[in-house]
C-alpha cells in the first residue's frame, strides 16, 4: 500500500518534500494537472448568458475545482485552439 501525501503548510514545505523525498512510494492517484496562469488579465468582458448556462458553466467549474471564471477563460482558449489545430 502506498503512503498519503502530507499536507504542507507552504510552498517551501512542499519544495523540500519533492526535493528529499521518493515519489513512486506515495499513491498520486488523486492528483490532477493544474495549469498556471502567467499573463496578466488586463481587459474585461462583459456578457449577458442565461441562468441555466450560467448554473451549468459555475457546476462544471465546482467539479473541476477552479473559479468559474478562470473556466470560461480556459474554455475559450481551449476552442481557439481547436480552431487553429490542422485538420
Amino acid at each position: 500500500m502506498k503512503k498519503k501525501l502530507p499536507r504542507f503548510k507552504s510552498d517551501k514545505e512542499a519544495e523540500e518534500f519533492v526535493e528529499q523525498a521518493d515519489l513512486t512510494e506515495y499513491d498520486l492517484s488523486g492528483m490532477r494537472p493544474v495549469r498556471f496562469e502567467f499573463q496578466p488579465k488586463s481587459e474585461r468582458v462583459n456578457m449577458r448568458l442565461p441562468r441555466l448556462l450560467l448554473d451549468a458553466v459555475r457546476a462544471s467549474a465546482a467539479r473541476a475545482g477552479i473559479p468559474y471564471q478562470r473556466f470560461i477563460r480556459q474554455a475559450l482558449e481551449h476552442a481557439l485552439q481547436r480552431k487553429r489545430a490542422p485538420r
